[in-house]
């Protein structure tokens, strides 16, 4: 599910976050009045006293707001309408499903996937390898976001491991978004 919104709400309880850019884990407390700004993949981008802090979606009664998806994550909703092969597009479709949190565009859209591959292990599983990058080398925000490629790969049926390599060379550069990201963006 994606929507970008502009949605004040008072925090219900205190709420787990990461201030963006930094990547700086603080509590939101509950009571405070809060601007959810975009939900994209499975988290929350939302404005608090000027700062904008990333909340996982496991987070959002905190926010007065629900589980936002029903219990289904984004991985689950890819592998069920596909006929759940796991290759390099089923791969490529469930990363569509990871966001950068400070741009409402998915990172492969972004263009910060560079490769994606598909090993079959020993016992008939698989092992997936992902290449990527990020929008700057020192973005605070890259664990999360490594993180976030990790989970959701590793909830797609079969595969056993996922190594996430981050590199910076090629250096990432707006030319390697997509049409669709640029459109998005308000590029073209």
């Amino acid at each position: 599910m994606q929507q970008a919104s502009s949605e004040w709400t008072v925090t219900t309880d205190n709420v787990d976050a990461v201030l963006i850019p930094l990547g700086t884990p603080v509590v939101i407390p509950q009571g405070a009045k809060v601007r959810i700004t975009q939900r994209l993949g499975s988290s929350y981008t939302v404005e608090v006293n000027g700062n904008l802090a990333r909340v996982e979606e496991k987070e959002a009664p905190g926010l007065g707001i629900g589980d936002g998806n029903d219990g289904r994550s984004a991985s689950q909703e890819v592998v069920e309408n596909s006929a759940c092969v796991v290759n390099e597009a089923l791969v490529r479709e469930t990363l569509k499903s990871c966001y950068d949190p400070e741009i409402p565009v998915n990172i492969v859209d972004l263009g910060l996937v560079y490769d994606i591959f598909v090993v079959d292990n020993d016992d008939g599983n698989k092992v997936v390898e992902v290449t990527m990058t990020l929008t700057a080398p020192g973005c605070g925000m890259g664990p999360f976001i490594v993180e976030d490629v990790r989970n959701r790969v590793l909830a797609l049926p079969g595969v056993d491991d996922i190594h996430v390599e981050l590199v910076f060379d090629p250096p990432w550069d707006r030319s390697m978004m997509s049409d669709t990201a640029k459109l998005q963006l308000g590029m073209f």
